[in-house]
């Protein structure tokens, strides 16, 4: 008898339904109780110890970091990014009206308040996982070639590979799940003709996987997938084709739609098709390893080791081609290089190169045009190696926004401005282009966009299931609404 056809199963898959929202519920409701209660007891001492003239010893700048970050913005839309100044340690205006009684304490209280108001600490991650035992032909045979873990779309190996290692966030009770991982890799699938990825068996494929589950346990037919979890870590997501006009004509495959979807693509602004799905946008993925490599040879040293002003490798057609009535890049790369290939100031390189990492690590700005799709490798790799990503593409979403500044660590430059580019980046490189280079050398921001092959704080993987976490917690708290209406 199978767990679907099993009386004693469902009424204990029923249990553990509630039981798990009921967990979430009394969590959230805690730690509310708690952030109320510890700013409540700052707040009182703060207000007692305003009359007297004695300073207080501590120092806030530490808490007020983040805040001066968020201040200084290197986005760049039609303007330029301005300098921040720092000096104003003191975000609160807190003058010297304050006995100095117990700092220990003031500081334990302000630290446990920023612990619990912390999107990014570990202790909000209440989440588990149960991952679908598939056949080989659905997966793991397809690492017998070995690009297939470590490509730019292989974010879906590490995701499967990473949650397989993790004790803390994979259950393997199906009972005791909140979200159900099918691991399917759809982007292994090479050609011989040109080694890119064929993804057209990828629609195929999810929905035998799908056919498998639901006829064999009962939680895919329990939600009708929703809180079933896919990996679409190519061009157009889940809509799963190379090309945009094809792409928005397919739509999201069907037996998707209801479910939640890793993916690299994302535009912000208007409506796409291929985001007609609940998803998270997830960063393309660079091999951990090489990034040690090159850092080993090439450590984050700011701008004092590079001697390349601004840097691209990659594909650049002299002439662009129609293909079926589409310009690569929008031809946006055909004009980057008709501008500035004799532009001493540009490093502009059209052919493939295996060390093209520590052309990364010796440049200044990075830049990282569309191609096909609006993402691109190299803004992963940019951050990763210190380069200040250079984004030309209108409307692209990016990875990870609440725990990774983008504003701070790169320039966007709108696609109609690139015949302004030389100019743009050497007012950059005039103003504030040192503070930039501080915040894009913090570890915590490339730590966020590396996947690795088990699940660490901060690093990608742990970024996703935060965001999924958020998103357990959402429909639990939507079900209450529900319920007392």
């Amino acid at each position: 008898m199978t767990l679907s056809n099993n009386p004693k199963h469902v009424g204990r898959n029923n249990y553990h339904h509630k039981h798990r929202h009921h967990r979430h519920r009394h969590k959230h409701g805690l730690l509310l109780v708690l952030k109320w209660l510890l700013l409540f007891l700052l707040s009182l001492y703060l207000i007692f110890s305003f009359t007297s003239t004695t300073p207080l010893p501590i120092s806030l700048s530490r808490f007020s970091a983040a805040a001066a970050s968020r201040r200084n913005s290197a986005l760049l839309e039609s303007s330029l990014p301005t300098t921040t100044h720092h000096g104003n340690t003191n975000p609160f205006n807190i003058g010297t009206n304050f006995v100095s009684v117990d700092t220990q304490l003031i500081e334990w209280l302000w630290l446990c308040f920023h612990v619990l108001t912390d999107n990014n600490n570990d202790s909000r991650i209440d989440v588990k996982v149960y991952i679908y035992d598939l056949p080989g032909r659905y997966n793991t045979d397809w690492l017998s070639n070995a690009r297939c873990g470590t490509h730019l779309f292989a974010s879906e190996v590490a995701i499967h590979r990473s949650l397989l290692s993790s004790p803390k966030f994979r259950t393997l009770d199906p009972y005791e799940a909140d979200l159900f991982l099918v691991p399917v890799y759809v982007a292994c699938n090479f050609s011989t003709t040109n080694g890119f990825p064929a993804i057209g068996h990828a629609r195929g494929l999810i929905a035998s996987a799908v056919e498998l589950i639901s006829s064999t346990l009962p939680f895919w037919n329990r939600s009708r997938g929703e809180d079933h979890v896919f990996v679409a870590s190519h061009d157009f997501g889940a809509c799963f084709h190379t090309m945009e006009d094809a792409a928005v004509a397919d739509g999201v495959t069907e037996v998707m739609r209801r479910s939640i979807v890793l993916q690299t693509f994302g535009v912000e602004g208007r409506r796409h098709p291929c985001q007609d799905v609940e998803h998270v946008v997830i960063p393309p993925y660079v091999s951990p390893e090489s990034v040690r490599r090159t850092l080993e040879r090439w450590p984050l040293n700011g701008g004092g080791g590079r001697d390349i002003f601004a840097f691209f490798r990659g594909k650049m057609e002299v002439h662009p081609k129609n293909v079926s009535g589409r310009f690569y890049s929008k031809a946006l790369r055909t004009k980057i290089w008709r501008k500035y290939a004799n532009d001493r100031r540009f490093y502009l390189r059209r052919q493939r190169f295996p060390g093209y990492q520590s052309e990364i690590a010796r440049s200044i700005f990075c830049l990282c045009p569309l191609g096909w799709a609006p993402w691109s490798p190299r803004l992963v790799e940019s951050v990763a190696l210190g380069c200040i990503p250079v984004i030309i593409a209108d409307g692209i979403r990016l990875p990870f926004p609440e725990a990774i500044p983008w504003p701070d660590i790169s320039l966007r430059v709108p696609e109609d401005h690139v015949d302004r580019l030389g100019s743009i980046l050497e007012r950059v490189a005039r103003t504030n282009l040192t503070t930039i280079q501080e915040n894009i050398r913090r570890p915590e921001v490339r730590r966020a966009l590396m996947f690795n092959d088990e699940v660490e704080e901060g690093d990608a993987t742990w970024q996703v299931l935060r965001e999924l976490a958020r998103r357990v917690g959402d429909r639990s708290r939507a079900r209450r609404r529900l319920g007392n209406q």
